[in-house]
């Protein structure tokens, strides 16, 4: 039989009570939760906010609370992600302090990536800590120098429904406006071949410079550039990324904080391999 904490805090118990009303019922709203809780109106929608900034819970077209990625999001080996962390930190804090912004570590798991560490800047404005978060890969820029690193077919069976056999197919109709916002893939949700050729020609891109870009595409106010961290083999297995306001990510910048990263991804290559 399981018995409660004798030092139990109640704000951790009412928020892990949340978490699994939330996959258990599916949706919430404050006042339910509230009243579900025995806790006020305003602590409620405290907590929720919380849930939401770490990813457990997202609200939807109607203000509802609804599960988050971070409540179906696959596993992470522990034993790798420990290491990329142990090893790689030492790296970022010296690029933190070279280019004065936000410096994170993530991983690709299928078509998220999960944020492992972050370096946060010493400036009043800068991004804060994004550990533990999860985002769409194609969206955010470690992930789109990730995905480039894979080829037509691999890229096929994330995204398209069929995988690579669907390549194969001939496509009817005109093909989609490029201006239309591409849909989010994940694992309940795959993209139009259209979509899917679009996501192509992106990440040719991104490998052909050697880095990817977020510019507010997951965020308001966010940009980012990351690149690619490889092993001794030469397989990428994180990505480093310097994320930067939004009124300071001019474009005379951009080389600079490039160098940078590319002087930090080979110094964590080394690192890695030692």
């Amino acid at each position: 039989m399981k018995n409660k904490p004798s030092y139990a805090l109640d704000s951790v118990d009412n928020a892990l009570l949340l978490v699994q009303m939330l996959r258990d019922q599916g949706r919430l709203r404050v006042r339910q939760a509230a009243e579900d809780l025995g806790i006020a109106p305003s602590t409620a929608h405290r907590l929720l906010a919380m849930l939401v900034y770490r990813d457990f819970a997202r609200q939807d077209e109607n203000r509802c609370y609804v599960p988050g990625p971070g409540l179906s999001a696959h596993l992470v080996d522990g034993s790798t992600a420990q290491r990329l962390r142990r090893v790689l930190l030492p790296s970022m804090d010296v690029l933190c302090d070279r280019v004065g912004e936000t410096v994170n570590l993530m991983v690709r798991v299928g078509t998220q990536i999960r944020f492992l560490a972050s370096v946060e800047s010493t400036q009043t404005l800068h991004i804060g800590d994004r550990r533990g978060t999860i985002l769409p890969a194609e969206r955010s820029s470690g992930g789109k120098a990730m995905l480039a690193e894979l080829d037509r077919e691999e890229l096929a069976n994330l995204y398209l429904e069929g995988g690579e056999e669907t390549l194969a197919q001939p496509v009817e109709g005109p093909e989609e406006d490029l201006a239309t916002p591409r849909a989010r893939a994940d694992d309940k949700e795959r993209m139009s071949f259209p979509e899917f050729q679009r996501l192509v020609r992106e990440l040719d891109m991104v490998r052909e410079r050697g880095y990817g870009f977020n510019l507010e595409e997951t965020e308001t106010g966010v940009c980012a550039v990351g690149r690619c961290v490889f092993d001794v083999s030469g397989r990428p297995v994180a990505a480093i990324v310097i994320a930067v306001p939004s009124v300071r990510f001019t474009r005379n910048r951009i080389p600079g904080l490039v160098n940078e990263l590319r002087r930090t991804t080979e110094q964590a290559r080394l690192s890695l391999s030692a």
